[in-house]
Parts: C-alpha cells; sequence; structure tokens
C-alpha cells in the first residue's frame, strides 16, 4: 500500500484518500494507508466487504478519477483496474471453498437513450470544468 499512497499522493496537490488492500496469504487482514481518517475507514469497510484477496480499494477527495488512473497504472503491483468513476458501484464476487475472488463490477446504470446536441455540449463543458480538456 505504501507504493499507492506515493502515486496518488504525488499526483494531485491537496488531494485527500483512503486505501485498502486485502492480503490473500499470511495474515490475511486488510491493510490500510492514506490521509484522510473518513476515506480510509470507507476503503477498509468496502475491502473487508469485499473479501477478495488481492482487491485494492481506494476513495479519494479533492480529484477526479482520471487525475490518478495513470499513477496508479505504474504502480508495478497493480495488475487489473476493474473501475475508475464517481458513479454507484456494485461489485461481482465469485466464492469457492478457497475464497472469494472478484469477476466484475458494475458501474454506474444502464443508459437511457443516444446523447443529442445539447447533451455533447453539456459534456465537453464538464471535461473542461475539471480541466481534462482545454
Amino acid at each position: 500500500v505504501e507504493d499507492v499512497y506515493e502515486a496518488l499522493i504525488t499526483s494531485v496537490p491537496n488531494i485527500k484518500f483512503g486505501v485498502a488492500f486485502v492480503e490473500a496469504s499470511g495474515k490475511r487482514l486488510v491493510r490500510v494507508e492514506g490521509n484522510d481518517n473518513e476515506l480510509k475507514k470507507l476503503a477498509a469497510d468496502v475491502a473487508l466487504k469485499i473479501g477478495a484477496g488481492h482487491v485494492l480499494v481506494i476513495y479519494i477527495r479533492n480529484a477526479w478519477p482520471i487525475n490518478v488512473l495513470n499513477a496508479l497504472k505504474n504502480v508495478q503491483e497493480i495488475t487489473r483496474i476493474y473501475t475508475a468513476t464517481a458513479n454507484p458501484l456494485q461489485v461481482i464476487v465469485a466464492e469457492t471453498n478457497q475464497g472469494r475472488g472478484v469477476i466484475g463490477v458494475v458501474d454506474g446504470f444502464t443508459p437511457l437513450g443516444v446523447e443529442g446536441d445539447e447533451d455533447i455540449k453539456e459534456r465537453m463543458e464538464f471535461l473542461r470544468k475539471i480541466g481534462y480538456k482545454r
């Protein structure tokens, strides 16, 4: 979790975060890091609830997922990122006699239609508002 801490803290000034990692062997604890106690508790609670080995849960504040995604992809121990989202999220977990594993996620909700001109304008404005586009 120390490498994840470093990746996050150097990505965005004033970022607040909590990180929780589920060990798959040894003591099999949820390891917790971060710089915000509320977010650390949220991450730890969710990681424990998922209960699948080698799962990493991150909660952030004062940043957008897109701001930290590339830094996290460069952490050697991270092999897969299922999602980076501000949407409601459901984790699909399989359970065997050995333990649990994440097999996927449900990110957000089903679409209500296809975007129109006003929707495109709103999307472009939002991307500029968060600094992702000029």
